[in-house]
């Protein structure tokens, strides 16, 4: 039960010593940390409690709190805190975007609670009635607002009508009481920004595709010095995200909200300011940053000048691949990408042991149809001709018949003369499905080895002008390398034809005559151009270009002879992009169970012919 101390209930007259303030103040902390603690179930939880608010509201505070474990018991506050400070650095309006947000959670966390704890419905109506009676006059004079005191006093009456704009944004709501997933709270989020705060937002500024693109590179280099309060001796992105995760789940706005045309027009500048031009001195630097940021090259110098040569012409002009064993397996210092890529690499491993008798499964039935046709293509084969071991039972045909063949040939079918490499698209884009990703290249991985076929797994994104190739296992490895594939983590912008290119450079070296490549993407190839002083690169990689350059590279290869199979691991509005590229050999994975047999059947019409 919460009490109040003596000394709080016998009124302002009481005079306390500073000691007896603090001591209360420290109670009160202790209270709400546990509240919170006891919803989510995790005592490690990092919070700051609100008491000012508390001294205030003692409902609203509790609500707060209720919220913040509920936030962390159902959904990824890590990924959601992500999201907010990337949509901000896209120039979205902060204040707006947290009332957005805050809402959002609402919905998504209050009302499942309902169900474990009888007194919350009791609190969150008493935290709706104290926003209403403070705020009511702030809220109808701006459009947000109305949106806001619509959704309170639905949470009071349950019965609010108001203009149809209105009941449809409510609409948007309605699912984000029945899920858990953090992508559909995103979306949300992201819908409703944009529909009541910025309805041209996605036409002039970013996607949410692009806005989660956006890499931690970037959003390290970016200024937060005005988004963080003046006293606050750094401006770093750790705080800058530690603010956003202490406000998103608040209910005390005030007129946080409330925003005139002329405030989120200064805003804008202020953002637009922000950003951070790159001079020559700190372009000089870029390759540095990538090392430290991926890991150290595997290349020679010579080797890496060489291929930039090669490959870096045409539309990819001013661009530059780089190669690395990924910065687990090389790093150049210990710093926070490190720790970032370590605890990805412990996320995908915990997906593996969820899924792990559906990955096995996958694994057995892959490398059992692939066994199978090797096993017929090592039968010897006999053919008859014009040379080869004379038949003697063929002899009196000689002047008697036209018939020259005369003679037999045995075939014998090597079914270990393949070599496959397997690329994967390791952007931004691919953030929502990245275990999925992963879990699919590990299956593929395990069937080849158990097969003893030769292969290479690596993935590609681009950072600044640098296409990074990540190598996780290089064509003659043994199965214990595979393990390193759980290191794939995404990150920054995609530029599919050079990737393709760079990576097939070494394939076309192999002396298999059969060559694979497969190549794991969503079918969006984009590349966008950030304005630095002394780059090299005059345009972006996006739309129809990007689409037709990846292609090329496609039936380039394919016309050398390599057999490519495009798996689709993106959203069904994305199909069309994807067949320009691949044409008929790709597929597409809608779920992971199915991801085994599709892929099988491809390599198996490979291994027959």
């Amino acid at each position: 039960m919460w009490y109040e101390p003596e000394f709080r209930r016998n009124g302002p007259a009481m005079m306390y010593t500073d000691r007896y303030l603090e001591e209360y103040r420290l109670e009160l902390e202790n209270r709400i940390k546990n509240m919170v603690w006891t919803i989510c179930g995790d005592y490690s939880l990092e919070i700051r409690p609100d008491v000012d608010t508390f001294l205030k509201s003692r409902d609203t505070a509790l609500y707060e709190g209720i919220k913040q474990g509920g936030l962390a018991k159902y959904f990824d506050r890590e990924a959601l805190s992500l999201y907010l400070v990337k949509k901000i650095y896209c120039h979205a309006g902060e204040k707006a975007l947290m009332t957005v947000t805050q809402l959002c959670i609402d919905q998504a966390v209050g009302y499942k609670l309902d169900q474990e704890r009888d007194g919350i419905p009791f609190i969150r109506r008493h935290a709706y009635e104290t926003a209403l009676e403070q705020e009511f006059q702030g809220m109808v004079s701006f459009q947000l607002g109305l949106f806001r005191a619509a959704v309170l006093r639905k949470g009071l009456d349950g019965s609010y009508r108001g203009t149809a704009k209105t009941e449809q944004w409510l609409a948007l709501l309605e699912p984000l009481k029945d899920t858990e997933d953090t992508e559909l709270l995103i979306r949300t989020i992201d819908q409703l920004y944009n529909q009541i705060v910025e309805p041209r937002f996605e036409q002039e500024k970013h996607t949410l595709e692009q806005v989660l693109a956006v890499t931690l590179e970037e959003l390290t280099e970016f200024s937060w010095q005005d988004f963080l309060d003046e006293e606050a001796l750094e401006h770093s992105l750790e705080l800058v995200l530690d603010k956003v995760t202490e406000e998103m789940a608040s209910l005390n706005l005030g007129d946080a909200g409330e925003e005139t045309a002329a405030e989120q027009q200064q805003e804008k500048e202020t953002l637009s300011a922000r950003r951070v031009v790159v001079d020559q001195r700190a372009l000089d630097q870029m390759y540095a940053f990538v090392q430290r940021n991926f890991g150290a090259t595997y290349l020679k110098p010579s080797e890496e000048k060489m291929l930039n040569y090669q490959l870096c012409r045409g539309i990819h002009a001013g661009c530059k691949v780089y190669f690395t064993d990924g910065i687990l397996r090389s790093p150049v210092q210990l710093n926070s990408q490190y720790e970032i890529f370590r605890k990805q690499e412990a996320k995908n491993r915990s997906a593996y042991k969820e899924q792990y008798r559906m990955v096995k499964n996958s694994i057995y039935v892959l490398s059992s149809i692939l066994k199978k046709a090797m096993v017929l293509r090592e039968e010897e084969e006999i053919l008859r001709g014009n040379y080869g071991q004379i038949r003697p039972s063929q002899l009196w045909k000689v002047g008697r018949t036209q018939d020259p063949k005369l003679f037999e040939r045995v075939i014998r079918n090597d079914s270990r003369d393949f070599v496959v490499d397997i690329l994967i698209d390791a952007s931004g884009s691919q953030r929502v499905r990245q275990t999925q990703v992963v879990l699919q290249a590990y299956i593929l991985s395990e069937a080849l080895s158990q097969l003893q076929i030769p292969f290479r797994v690596m993935s590609f994104c681009t950072f600044w002008d640098y296409t990074v190739l990540q190598r996780f296992r290089e064509y003659e490895d043994g199965k214990e390398a595979n393990q390193n594939i759980f290191g794939f983590m995404t990150s920054s912008n995609n530029r599919d034809g050079l990737a393709i290119r760079a990576a097939s450079a070494a394939l076309l070296q192999r002396e298999e005559n059969n060559k694979v490549m497969i190549i794991l993407s969503d079918g969006k190839p984009n590349d966008l151009l950030v304005k630095r002083n002394g780059s090299e690169r005059t345009t972006s990689y996006e739309g129809r270009a990007a689409v037709l350059d990846t292609g090329t590279e496609v039936r380039r290869l394919r016309q050398m002879g390599v057999s490519v199979l495009g798996v689709f691991v993106g959203n069904e509005a994305e199909l069309s992009a994807e067949r320009k590229i691949f044409g008929k050999d790709f597929a597409y994975i809608r779920s992971i169970d199915t991801f085994s047999k599709v892929v099988g059947r491809y390599l198996l019409m490979q291994i027959e012919e």
